[in-house]
């Protein structure tokens, strides 16, 4: 059997019987919520048959659940001709193997459970890769299980007596593939990066959307930008990061990125494996926190994300919180506001649209204070300024002058208008006029040139 195959025995199918087994344990971090214990094991598409459930102080060093508990699950596998064994906690390789043992059946923990779930999810290049590599290393601690045959030695002409075992001869393959992945990932790593200076050259910003699994991210993402992102109820619906360019009302083109969810407890090879995915949360001009605020455990789920956002570093970014599905809890859409008078958090559904013109709202708010909102008068020498203004942001309105001069009312970022003026040996204090008044030239004197707006082009 060759090395790279075993990873399918390890994998749960359509139609399979899976047992689950669930502790309650003390520990804060070995507990789990049995209810997304449910949603993770159907969301594998496996047949849950019977639940096993206990209460323990701290798990058996040997079988987890101890000696009892074991013989009572070998039972019900043998009862319902289990495929496989499904356990609501991270488990040891000694572990696992000794539960295979006495079971005589498949054992997967909470962690490979929701690696196989990311394995059918995966449909790019990019996430292919990412959880093989997450598999893989998951597999270099289990080589020992099951596999009686590489306790022998390799044998053959060259290699008789003392020779490489069969065991070593795996870990070399598993070396040698995850540094041939990871050399993929890191080429994938500099496309990105590459994308990202481009971006960042032209000042874009970038909105991530972030939050639990199953909060909604990806309904809102298709419903803002029109796209078709894999929705569904299911945990880790999508898996491989999309990213579409949006056009937010008073401040222009910005590009919204929808990633992975979260989930409590993320396995930390997988947020290891998923970093060039999560680049995009960290490099985020501003993250939109999504949350399902008709969820019992909505609190501890904000707490989970929070927990991933800190340990990939991007935990300092600005956040906007965005409460979803409020149509479940029968409430009108609103916008909650800090101490300061800046938005924190918006209701919305996403299902409905209910809510999208606060969500904009505050999303301006939240990105204003990096823009320029002003009038600006151009010389008639300045057309290439008038060009680029147009290409990077949203220019509001637009009045030609008689003498060729152009009015222009823009909203760009402050970075990218200082540099363009920079470009232009122009100042800022040189173009900026006071808005036009109804009916009157601002900035026409007795012996200035008229403005006729009936003959302006309007800004798209």
């Amino acid at each position: 059997m060759d090395l790279f195959d075993r990873t399918e025995q390890s994998r749960t199918g359509a139609g399979e019987k899976a047992i689950l087994v669930h502790l309650d344990l003390p520990d804060a971090m070995g507990r789990e919520d049995l209810d997304e214990f449910h949603h993770l094991v159907t969301s594998s598409g496996v047949e849950p048959v019977v639940e096993l459930t206990g209460k323990r102080d701290r798990p058996d060093p040997a079988l987890f659940i101890g000696t009892g508990k074991s013989e009572e699950l070998a039972q019900l596998v043998k009862d319902h001709e289990a495929d496989v064994v499904l356990f609501n906690h991270a488990l040891s390789p000694a572990q696992e193997r000794n539960l295979e043992r006495a079971v005589k059946c498949r054992v997967l923990d909470r962690t490979g459970l929701i690696l196989d779930i990311f394995a059918q999810r995966a449909r790019t290049h990019e996430g292919v890769l990412q959880v093989e590599l997450a598999q893989l290393r998951h597999l270099s601690t289990r080589l020992v299980r099951g596999w009686t045959h590489l306790e022998r030695q390799k044998g053959g002409i060259g290699l008789r007596g003392p020779g490489e075992t069969q065991l070593e001869t795996d870990r070399r393959l598993l070396r040698d593939r995850i540094r041939a992945i990871e050399s993929k990932l890191d080429k994938v790593r500099k496309q990105r990066a590459q994308g990202r200076r481009a971006r960042q050259r032209s000042e874009t910003p970038l909105i991530s959307l972030v939050g639990y699994t199953n909060a909604g991210k990806s309904t809102l993402f298709n419903a803002i930008t029109t796209g078709d992102v894999y929705v569904a109820d299911q945990l880790f619906a999508t898996l491989d990061p999309t990213l579409r360019k949006v056009k937010v009302p008073g401040v222009g083109p910005a590009i919204l990125a929808d990633t992975v969810g979260f989930i409590r407890h993320l396995p930390h090879r997988l947020v290891q494996a998923f970093r060039a995915t999560l680049e995009e949360t960290v490099n985020a001009t501003l993250l939109l926190h999504v949350t399902d605020c008709s969820a019992e455990e909505r609190d501890s789920n904000v707490e989970a994300v929070n927990e991933v956002l800190e340990e990939i570093g991007g935990d300092k970014l600005p956040v906007l919180h965005v409460y979803n599905k409020v149509d479940n809890l029968g409430e009108a859409p609103r916008i909650d506001r800090d101490e300061h008078g800046q938005p924190w958090r918006v209701w919305i559904s996403a299902q409905t649209g209910a809510g999208f013109d606060l969500l904009f709202e505050a999303i301006a708010e939240r990105l204003a204070a990096g823009w320029v909102d002003c009038w600006v008068r151009l010389p008639a020498h300045a057309g290439r300024l008038r060009a680029r203004l147009h290409e990077a942001g949203e220019v509001l309105d637009e009045q030609a002058a008689v003498d060729g001069s152009m009015l222009l009312r823009i909203n760009v970022n402050r970075v990218h208008f200082e540099r363009l003026l920079r470009e232009q040996g122009l100042r800022e204090d040189e173009l900026v006029v006071p808005a036009p008044d109804d009916g009157a030239d601002p900035v026409a004197g007795d012996d200035s040139p008229s403005y006729n707006s009936e003959r302006s082009p309007k800004a798209g």
